[in-house]
Order: C-alpha cells, then sequence, then structure tokens
C-alpha cells in the first residue's frame, strides 16, 4: 500500500475524488449514482450539466423527468438513473428532511443505493473509514493474492479484516487509479507495475 500510495496519488484523477475536497453529501451521492456503469468522463460532464440546473433534492423533484433525462442522457442507462435520482430525491425529502443521512444502514434502506455508493458517499462526504470497492477494488485483491472472493460485498468484508485501517480512506481512489492506469483487466502493465514482485498474478494470462 506504502509503494501504491506513492506512484497513484489519486486525489485529483477522478470526479468523486476531486469532490473530496468541498464535500457535499447529496452532489457525491448524485454524482456515484451517475457513474455507475459509465467513464469518469462522463460523470464530470453529466454532473457538472446537472448541477447547474439542479443540486438539491427539492430541484431534482421539481425537473420533469424528460428534462432530467436529457440533462444526463451521456452517463447511459439515463432512464433508469432518471428515475432512481427522482426516488432517492423523494426519500431524502420525506423521511431525511432532505440531507443526505450518514450511517450505512439509513442509505442502504432507500431503493436505489448500493454498498458501493453508500460507502463511497460515507468515506468521500462524511470523511468515515470505509472501503468503498468498484470492480477495481474488487478485481486486483484478488489478482495479487490477498483475498479469494467472489462478490464485492465479501472483497469488503475480507479487507476490513487484513488492510490497516489508516490505508482506508485513500484504498478506492488509488486502486481505481492503478487499475486503469496499470493492472488493467485484460492484458496488464505488469512491467511497470511498481508491486510486480508482491504480486501472486493469479488468473493474469497475459501481460505487457
Amino acid at each position: 500500500m506504502r509503494l501504491l500510495s506513492k506512484n497513484f496519488s489519486s486525489s485529483d484523477k477522478t470526479t468523486l475524488n476531486r469532490m473530496r475536497r468541498k464535500p457535499n453529501a447529496f452532489r457525491i451521492l448524485i454524482s456515484c449514482l451517475l457513474s455507475l456503469r459509465t467513464q469518469d468522463k462522463n460523470t464530470e460532464k453529466v454532473s457538472r450539466q446537472l448541477f447547474a440546473v439542479a443540486d438539491t433534492p427539492e430541484e431534482i423533484i421539481k425537473l420533469p423527468i424528460k428534462k432530467l433525462e436529457k440533462l444526463i442522457f451521456s452517463s447511459g442507462h439515463y432512464k433508469k438513473k432518471a428515475k432512481t435520482l427522482k426516488h432517492v430525491s423523494k426519500v431524502l425529502i420525506e423521511k431525511y428532511k432532505g440531507e443526505v443521512p450518514n450511517t450505512k444502514q439509513e442509505l442502504l434502506s432507500i431503493k436505489g443505493i448500493g454498498p458501493k455508493t453508500a460507502n463511497i458517499v460515507l468515506a468521500f462526504a462524511f470523511g468515515k473509514s470505509v472501503l468503498p470497492i468498484d470492480t477495481h477494488c474488487h478485481r486486483i485483491p484478488n489478482r495479487i493474492g490477498w483475498i479469494k472472493t467472489k462478490t464485492p460485498e465479501k472483497t469488503e468484508k475480507q479487507l476490513e479484516k487484513i488492510l490497516p485501517k489508516k490505508f482506508w480512506k485513500e484504498f478506492n481512489g488509488i486502486f481505481v487509479l492503478f487499475g486503469k492506469t496499470i493492472c488493467q483487466p485484460v492484458s496488464p502493465w505488469c512491467s511497470k507495475c511498481p508491486i510486480r514482485k508482491y504480486c501472486k498474478r493469479i488468473n493474469v494470462k497475459r501481460s505487457r
């Protein structure tokens, strides 16, 4: 983790990591929901477009669904995401007075918010020590041989047991950047990898 921290400083590299500088829980929640199954450049573009028009639950609710769909179109799966944003905003207003709750249990009780999104909100908006697990954070610890798990949920539980807590806050950002640039899903850049000698390269069929 020290080697990865040194080589993959993550604070400026992704939209959600940049949002940690001036944490706004609702914006972070909405950007995370928009980020699902899309590239980071699309998340940033769509978030900026949406927040210029609506950046509170009340404003999201007031937006006509067609306008909301148009604003978030380039994030992909825009119809489903628009419904999710409307539903999440409605629950926040009705149940939490328009505020984003700061516990995992409450966040997960809202339909449309999964474990990864809940943990990103807790970590990035509220500074809590949790492990947001996306595809890179699940795939890479299994590849390098830290753990042997089948699902992100199980990965989270196993990493909680073995990863020192001092690394939790930056884990997601570091592994996302590492996964995008070096430890790619197909044909990773093992020749450039700073932790190659510590990696078991599980299921790596081809590398560069």
